[in-house]
């Protein structure tokens, strides 16, 4: 596997990447990811690997091999570049020694990781296979870091050529079977691999997890998880915290536009930032919020889904969902049955569904527990590993099921 993010990272794709090796792993394979240093979503280099050029490490019966690259802390197209070459540059000159591998599978993104994995296969002989899970040249283009325009167009040429190598492409919705058969691969050679839930759910009584952290019984608790970069817009909920100081607003997690968030919040006391939650206290903390909040800014069309929602399905309480309503977040929550949309960017409309949750708590409970039955029916761990096996067997010359 080569993936740029893995364990210890515990948000964005790393937990998947993680997962499926040490599933391959417990099955009896040999397994080696090729990743990088652990940096996401902070953007700071753990100091646990800091000054480290190259290591070699076992991780739950999984061989780790772990590569030095920039971590820029702040994103323009320069730095996101230098980011990228330093991770293909130093996988290409350093691979792992492993021999000749039976299959390579490539997270995507990062686009380094897709073109090394193309490239490393070639080298080898090897099937390769790719699983998109989002597609940088349109991020890019949308995310509003200088420079994204020409940023854009690289990244595309980048990911068509790592598409089109492929022995067969993975997708996690079907929002990218468009755009990756435009980039020149065969429909026929597109699988659809959903993500699946990743974390357990809640283990603690609300009303326990609510007074742990400081939450009263009347509050109304509106918790945004994950990364807090340009793409999700979350100064939407900075604003509506500014608009209802009866509400309190929690942001939990890291990223590069934290700082900015911070001051921009600097005079809103019911707004609360929250260091990135451990494993073990992540599913109960979201559980004892009374909405879970997903937002994009209002020019991304995103067609991902970000790995946030399955945790947020998983915590049975209900999504609000302030993004574009033709994109993969929003057909996922309408699918789930367990949130609503809104227009994204627009605080008065996330703050009226807020409060109408809040004055009709028994419709949020039953929206909240449409999240775990969707989950149990559709995103379970197991259903997730078992369409990976079926992509890498039907690689290897198996049936196409």
């Amino acid at each position: 596997m080569v993936s740029t993010n893995y364990a210890p990272e515990h948000a964005g794709i790393a937990p998947y990447a993680t997962q499926i090796a040490e599933h391959w792993a417990r099955c009896g394979h040999e397994t080696h990811v090729l990743t990088g240093m652990p940096h996401y979503p902070s953007w700071t280099t753990d100091p646990a690997y800091a000054g480290v050029w190259r290591r070699s490490e076992e991780r739950e019966g999984v061989r780790v091999h772990r590569r030095r690259h920039t971590v820029p802390p702040r994103q323009t197209a320069v730095r996101r570049a230098l980011f990228e070459g330093t991770i293909l540059l130093h996988g290409l000159a350093a691979p792992p020694r492993t021999g000749r591998p039976d299959a390579v599978l490539a997270q995507m993104p990062s686009l380094a990781g897709g073109v090394l994995g193309a490239r490393l296969a070639a080298r080898w002989k090897a099937p390769y296979v790719p699983v998109v899970q989002d597609l940088m040249g349109a991020a890019a283009a949308q995310s509003g870091i200088r420079g994204g325009d020409r940023a854009a167009a690289l990244a595309e040429r980048a990911e068509s050529y790592a598409l089109r190598r492929a022995t067969l492409v993975g997708v996690i919705h079907e929002t990218f079977v468009e755009k990756v058969r435009a980039m020149g691969v065969d429909p026929g050679r597109i699988r659809l691999v959903p993500n699946w839930n990743h974390i357990p759910g809640p283990s603690r009584p609300r009303a326990e997890s609510r007074a742990r952290l400081g939450w009263r019984d009347g509050d109304t608790v509106v918790l945004h998880s994950g990364n807090m970069g340009l793409k999700q817009g979350l100064d939407v909920l900075v604003e509506a915290a500014r608009r209802d100081p009866a509400l309190r607003v929690v942001l939990m997690g890291d990223g590069n536009q934290r700082g900015t968030l911070a001051a921009l919040a600097a005079d809103v006391p019911n707004l609360l930032f929250l260091p990135p939650a451990d494993d073990g206290e992540f599913p109960d903390i979201l559980a004892a919020a009374d909405v879970l909040a997903v937002t994009q800014r209002a020019s991304v069309l995103d067609m991902s889904v970000p790995s946030k929602l399955t945790s947020y399905f998983a915590s049975g309480r209900p999504v609000i969902a302030s993004v574009a309503a033709e994109g993969g977040t929003a057909q996922e929550v309408l699918r789930s049955g367990a949130g609503v949309l809104v227009s994204p960017e627009d605080p008065d409309a996330l703050l009226a569904a807020v409060r109408r949750l809040a004055a009709d708590p028994v419709t949020a409970d039953a929206l909240g527990a449409e999240g775990p039955r969707h989950v149990a029916s559709h995103l379970s761990r197991d259903a997730g590993l078992a369409r990976i096996d079926a992509l890498i067997e039907e690689a290897l010359g198996g049936p196409h099921t």
